[in-house]
């Protein structure tokens, strides 16, 4: 990943997804391993992450850190509850990803 020019940005809105057009206002991540360098790279910079918005299948770039629910696993392994939302299309994977929020988000 390269790194993205974060230094003109506050609350900074991240979108997980492999196909979708990135919304204005959101810093792109094709892999949970892309979007888990652009959480490191936000907090070393000591900016806020206004949200997380979610994919759940990552078709090519799944190999590259899983699916969208696999971005969950490492928030709450590394106790980083940020606001997440999901544009998934697949009603398992979000329903999966929900109960997850609701187990673990305070």
């Amino acid at each position: 990943m390269n790194k993205v020019d974060l230094s003109n940005m506050n609350n900074i809105k991240i979108w997980l997804d492999d196909v979708r057009e990135v919304p204005e206002g959101y810093v792109l991540a094709k892999s949970v391993d892309e979007a888990i360098a652009l959480i490191e790279q936000i907090e070393a910079m000591g900016k806020e992450i206004e949200v997380i918005d979610l994919d759940h299948d990552l078709g090519d770039y799944a190999p590259y850190g899983g699916d969208g629910i696999n971005l969950l696993d490492y928030l709450v392994e590394n106790e980083k509850f940020y606001n997440v939302k999901f544009h998934t299309a697949n009603p398992v994977g979000r329903a999966n990803m929900e109960r997850m929020v609701q187990r673990f988000w305070p």
